[in-house]
């Protein structure tokens, strides 16, 4: 499903942008390409040399999750592990491998099928949460891409006035070229800035959120696959799940 907030954002923001530019000088005049170059340009080659070439090559799946929300909720998943604990104590646990078959989140399924085959709890808990720690770092990792981008425009703004500055100041003799060297020496701020704290600032901070997300929903299926695997009633398995959730939705459902 698409994230209408985060798409809606963006939209707003550089729309009223525009907009407060519009209303006193035409847009044309905070357009300069070798201000582009210096800001967005510098700011992406510091990046690169940042980060490994895997961890850039999955920008483009990271950019999607700011506008994509996973549908399940937290409530859904509670149904879902309540079932499996009720099919579990009905019919013995084993009757869990043809219910892996209807599931698409691997982790869950890879949860209860170490239980379906018997494997001890401790050595469950330890795979399920050695992987949720990967998934943390994956998570991690490309989020501080977006924080590096943060960083480095505008730092990279600034650089770019400096250079219009000097420029400028070397030809001070011509004084009707200073107003104008001065405007666009202040471009690569304005374009830093803009880029910062209007893009990659807020996605950052948007990949941080939804890592919260699904590393909530990845502890809740450990402790339904460990409450399940220990046997306990469908009732107890609800309401060891319902401790994560917010006091607003633990009566929900």
């Amino acid at each position: 499903m698409v994230d209408i907030a985060s798409i809606f954002g963006l939209f707003i923001g550089f729309f009223l942008l525009a907009a407060g530019i519009l209303d006193r000088t035409p847009l044309s005049l905070y357009f300069d390409l070798s201000s582009v170059y210096i800001t967005f340009g510098g700011a992406l080659a510091a990046t690169i040399v940042q980060f490994s070439a895997n961890d850039l090559s999955r920008i483009p799946s990271v950019v999607w999750q700011v506008f994509w929300i996973r549908p399940q909720s937290p409530l859904e998943l509670i149904k879902d592990l309540v079932r499996y604990a009720e099919i579990a104590r009905r019919d013995g646990i084993l009757a869990l491998e043809g219910v892996t078959e209807e599931i698409h989140d691997e982790f869950m399924v890879r949860g209860l099928q170490l239980a379906v085959d018997g494997t001890d709890p401790e050595s469950i808990q330890m795979m399920l949460v050695t992987e949720l720690e990967n998934l943390r770092d994956r998570h991690e990792r490309a989020r501080r891409v977006f924080d590096a981008l943060a960083t480095y425009l505008p730092a990279m703004g600034m650089v770019g006035t400096v250079i219009g500055l000097v420029a400028m100041l070397r030809n001070l003799q011509d004084p009707k070229i200073i107003g104008p060297a001065m405007a666009t020496a202040l471009l690569t701020t304005l374009y830093g800035a803009v880029g910062c704290y209007l893009v990659a600032m807020p996605m950052a901070k948007k990949l941080e959120m939804r890592s919260r997300e699904e590393v909530l929903l990845k502890e809740m299926i450990i402790r339904g696959v460990m409450s399940i695997q220990s046997g306990d009633n469908p009732r107890v398995v609800e309401q060891k799940l319902r401790i994560y959730l917010p006091p607003r939705l633990r009566q929900a459902g």
